[in-house]
């Protein structure tokens, strides 16, 4: 059994929750959280205890899945924690990856301790499927599409200016790059030519929207790059209208295998539930890095470094029997 702990307890640890009852050589150990733990109603009987306890836990965890956001948590959070524990988490600013990598790297290693980072489906399952259409045909071009759907990472990005009091933030394929690279077109295409954003934003009382709208459009890593628009709503039509979590998208690899002899590789997601997705891939990841672990195998590590059959509760012989 894998004693699995949590770090944070909103969509992403919720998530995590859910999914630890659909994998049965794994129990729910401890959920730790900033607030104050008599605040939070879960549905397991884990017990639910103030981030300050988790040092005492240490030898109790065997994998702790960090739920925090990208833009200002896990930075700091993942290297701590994988000091003391084997850990997981979904970093998604892919501009910033190779610095946290060698962050948590270091960490873990010194401490004889195993950590995924950037675990999820982009980063993650999407990568994954990059680098293979990448090893199987070598002349081609590589796109990545989102959405149409709500960005966990974006959405936390906004959030965290100052002034709003809650947001949600969708991903739009721009429709006519799609269809060129499903064409086999193989199109020069900028980042602002693949995708726009649209948010809905509730300001707390008193807040500047303009202030606000230019603190979001310019962000780095986030905004700055895509069309933008942002929609000021009351938190009633937030509630209303925004309050599913889907998303989705496509990778696509278009090349040539000989002159004038084209291929198209495409891998799609469509997700009802963005958070109950990206914890079901951050679960079978801990259960790698558990096994990882126990082979004295440490530091950090993606998705490129795990062999798929370490993410799976069957057998070797289970696996080649019925899935080779």
């Amino acid at each position: 059994m894998i004693n699995i702990a949590i770090l944070g307890y909103g969509n992403l640890g919720k998530g995590i929750e859910k999914a630890v009852l659909k994998n049965p050589d794994m129990k729910l150990a401890a959920i730790f959280t900033r607030r104050d733990p008599k605040t939070l109603t879960t549905k397991s009987a884990a017990p639910v205890l103030n981030v300050s306890e988790i040092e005492s836990w240490q030898g109790k965890i065997d994998v702790l899945i960090l739920c925090g956001g990208s833009a200002t948590d896990l930075p700091e959070q993942t290297p701590k924690y994988a000091k003391m524990f084997n850990v997981v988490d979904s970093f998604d600013t892919h501009a910033k990856i190779p610095t946290h990598f060698k962050n948590v790297d270091e960490a873990s290693r010194a401490n004889k301790k195993t950590a995924a980072i950037s675990v999820g489906w982009d980063p993650g399952m999407f990568s994954l499927n990059r680098l293979y259409a990448n090893c199987i045909m070598p002349d081609g071009c590589d796109y990545t599409f989102w959405g149409k759907g709500v960005s966990q990472g974006h959405s936390d990005a906004v959030r965290r200016i100052e002034g709003v009091l809650d947001a949600r933030q969708y991903t739009i394929p721009i429709e006519s790059a799609l269809e060129a690279v499903r064409a086999g077109k193989n199109p020069k295409l900028t980042t602002r030519e693949k995708h726009k954003r649209e948010c809905f934003v509730v300001l707390k009382e008193g807040a500047d929207p303009k202030k606000v709208e230019q603190q979001i459009v310019t962000m780095p890593n986030y905004f700055d790059e895509y069309d933008t628009t942002v929609h000021f709503i009351t938190k009633e039509e937030l509630d209303k209208n925004h309050s599913g979590i889907p998303h989705g998208g496509f990778v696509i690899r278009c090349g040539e295998t000989s002159p004038n002899v084209k291929h198209v590789i495409e891998y799609s997601l469509k997700l009802d539930s963005n958070p109950e997705f990206t914890t079901s891939v951050l679960i079978a990841y801990a259960r790698a890095i558990y096994r990882l672990n126990k082979e004295g195998n440490y530091g950090a590590k993606t998705v490129f470094d795990i062999a798929p059959s370490y993410l799976s509760p069957k057998t070797h012989q289970e696996l080649i029997s019925t899935m080779l």
